[in-house]
């Protein structure tokens, strides 16, 4: 098989296992998702990095530790990593559909102008906007604007906030995103949690986050006023981006929250049945103006196919086995679930600190913890979840966003991990693991 053809069976399989997630509510057909996926990846296995390499090992390996010991928990393994394999490339589609909007530019000029601190709550409140429907996208966007800096007037205090700013926005973008795959994992694997109960305490938290990177950036001499690139127009005009922007999300986020609570449907169906709607209008607004009409390859998405597809089968086989082993009667200490709280968003930092993805930790720590939590405390343990998503995502080394920001800018993921956030990165793991503690204990009534 030529390379050309392989790559397009590998896109192939990929836009199968879509339709299989879209249409997993037929008989069988989340079985048959699954299997594409898993093609999908044997055929992409060159293009694995080693973490992704020994996540596949380790489904493998509860496939067969399940075909033996438990076979019954092999469909609805399946059917869920066809969910959320339907999920992250329809929010692929939707970031890649999108990054081709003039807005984009016309947004991102706007958030370099302005004082220091202006500018960089500017470029952190904005990347975490942007990431909402563009996910990396946003990333990749923003980066490209400081490139443009650098090459203007060099390496400076103010290219390096600028890269802090992405670099936090983009990681309180789990924290607090409807959308995002860390409250879908979390909602998926927490299912007593409520979608709308988990985001009125991380959005704020969120907020909080941002406002308090301000403290830990460089101090900048303010430019003069001519020289930061701003757009000529006034009034609704210098706004229409951004509302059109907002629009797309809210109506996004309307259509996810009324699937989810008016028709019953699980969230991580509704985001992806919010996201593809959004898609297919966007498609046909395109083709009613006369442009051309392409969808991107999906042959590069053998990594994300592991990570996100085989994080949801592994967990759902994790949380079978941890309900069957532990016991259904099986509970840890009063004390213990807000000393676990306040303790995990520390075990997504600690392992993202040495390349483990937050789906992975995510993955492991709702499948072991979410059978066991008490029901009146999920908030607790969701809040634990997400802050740790979000901090990791920002603080650590081979987090996807630093990698890409090093990549466009130069600056180095590891620098930017260990001197420019870790200070910021622990402060606010005790507070928000102290939060998510305090939030178990009241719950529990401990």
């Amino acid at each position: 098989m030529s390379r050309i053809s392989l790559l397009s069976t590998r896109s192939g399989l990929a836009y199968g296992a879509l339709g299989a997630g879209i249409l997993s509510f037929l008989p069988g057909v989340g079985e048959l998702g699954a299997v594409l996926v898993f093609a999908a990846i044997v055929l992409g296995w060159r293009d694995l990095r080693l973490v992704s390499r020994m996540l596949l090992g380790l489904v493998l390996l509860t496939l067969g530790l399940a075909a033996v010991a438990e076979p019954s928990a092999l469909p609805a393994a399946a059917a869920s990593m066809t969910r959320l394999t339907a999920l992250i490339l329809t929010v692929m589609l939707l970031s890649s559909m999108l990054g081709k909007s003039a807005d984009l530019g016309v947004i991102s000029r706007q958030l370099f102008a302005g004082s220091p601190m202006v500018r960089y709550y500017s470029v952190a409140f904005g990347t975490g906007f942007l990431s909402m429907p563009l996910n990396f996208g946003s990333v990749g966007v923003m980066a490209t604007m400081i490139r443009g800096q650098m090459d203007d007037r060099g390496d400076s205090a103010t290219t390096r906030n600028a890269s802090r700013g992405v670099l936090r926005g983009f990681g309180a973008s789990p924290i607090f995103s409807p959308l995002s795959i860390s409250i879908v994992l979390t909602i998926t694997f927490v299912p007593a949690l409520k979608s709308w109960e988990l985001i009125a305490v991380s959005l704020p938290l969120a907020v909080v986050y941002l406002l308090v990177g301000g403290v830990f950036r460089e101090p900048e001499p303010p430019e003069p006023a001519n020289s930061v690139l701003a757009e000529p127009v006034s009034g609704l005009q210098r706004y229409a981006p951004w509302l059109r922007f907002a629009g797309i999300i809210g109506a996004i986020c309307v259509a996810t929250f009324s699937l989810s609570g008016l028709f019953g449907l699980s969230y991580s169906r509704s985001v992806t049945l919010s996201c593809f709607g959004a898609v297919l209008v966007g498609l046909g607004y395109r083709k009613l103006k006369g442009a051309e009409v392409q969808l991107p390859s999906m042959a590069p998405v053998s990594n994300e196919l592991v990570i996100v597809g085989g994080s949801a089968f592994l967990g759902t086989l994790i949380s079978t086995f941890a309900a069957q082993w532990l016991g259904t009667d099986f509970s840890l200490p009063g004390w213990a679930y807000p000393v676990a709280a306040f303790s995990v968003p520390w075990v997504f930092f600690l392992g993202g600190m040495i390349g483990f993805n937050p789906i992975v930790t995510g993955t492991l720590t709702g499948g072991i913890l979410g059978p066991i939590w008490p029901v009146g405390a999920v908030l607790g343990l969701g809040t634990a979840m997400v802050a740790g998503w979000g901090l990791t995502t920002a603080g650590t080394p081979y987090s996807a966003n630093s990698l890409l920001l090093e990549r466009l800018t130069g600056y180095s993921a590891q620098e930017a991990a260990l001197r420019w956030n870790m200070l910021m990165s622990v402060c606010c793991l005790l507070v928000s693991g102290a939060l998510a503690g305090t939030i178990t204990l009241l719950l529990s009534g401990t």
